[in-house]
Parts: structure tokens; C-alpha cells; sequence
């Protein structure tokens, strides 16, 4: 078997989507689900910069390879985890980038999610029209 390489493990959360990352010694290669980056985010460079935040705000974007395996959600609430996933990563390699990423609000779990259907209304708080008449 291959030898094992040493990682450091973030899991980031929102809405439904939950982003596992590992983060490697290397040259800055970005891999979500087996898949480069910008393939897997169909070429949306924004979410390709949102990504890599963490990493700009600490000055270490050609320092890491990173593996991503996301489940759930949409391509938005993926980005937002994967954000959470990799800031909590780089602060266990790095505890001094704790502020830092904590003042830009990078360290933040975002905990708005779908509100359920309830039974009776039409959606989660949309009621059917009152006709007095």
C-alpha cells in the first residue's frame, strides 16, 4: 500500500450541504469530489475565489493541496461549507490565524435553513386566502 500523507481535518456546514476537507503539504491543487475545482463549480471563478479565502486572508494559497468531498445541498450552500470546512482546517495547522479569520467572519457557521412544510398551509407559513364572505 501507498504510504499514508499526513492531513489536517476540517468539516464545515450550511443548509444541507456538509464539506469534509483534508488539507496536504504541497503546491495549492484544489480537488472537490475527484474532480478540480473549477470543473466541479462549472467554471465559476467567484465560487473558485470564495473558496480560497481562508487561504488568501492567511497568505497560504500556494502552500496547501486541499481534497474536498461534499454531500447535500446546492452549488451555494456547498461553497459556504467548504469556506467553514477549510478556516476551521487552517486553524488547527495554524492557531495564530485564529483572529484573523475569526474578524473577517470566516470562523462563522451560518444557521439559516429551510423551514418545514407544516400540515394545513401551503407552504412552511403561506396559509390559504380568508374570505369573510
Amino acid at each position: 500500500m501507498a504510504d499514508k500523507k499526513k492531513y489536517t481535518y476540517g468539516l464545515g456546514r450550511r443548509k444541507a450541504a456538509t464539506a469534509t476537507v483534508r488539507l496536504y503539504a504541497g503546491k495549492g491543487e484544489i480537488t472537490i469530489n475527484n474532480k478540480p475545482a473549477l470543473e466541479y463549480l462549472s467554471g465559476n471563478k467567484t465560487f473558485l475565489a470564495e473558496i480560497t479565502d481562508p487561504l488568501a486572508l492567511a497568505g497560504k494559497q500556494k502552500e496547501y493541496d486541499i481534497t474536498i468531498v461534499v454531500k447535500g445541498g446546492g452549488l451555494s450552500g456547498q461553497v459556504d461549507a467548504i469556506k467553514l470546512a477549510i478556516s476551521k482546517a487552517l486553524t488547527i495547522e495554524a492557531p495564530d490565524l485564529r483572529p484573523v479569520l475569526k474578524k473577517a467572519g470566516m470562523m462563522k457557521r451560518d444557521p439559516r435553513e429551510k423551514e418545514r412544510k407544516k400540515y394545513g398551509l401551503r407552504s412552511a407559513r403561506r396559509r390559504e386566502q380568508f374570505s369573510k364572505r
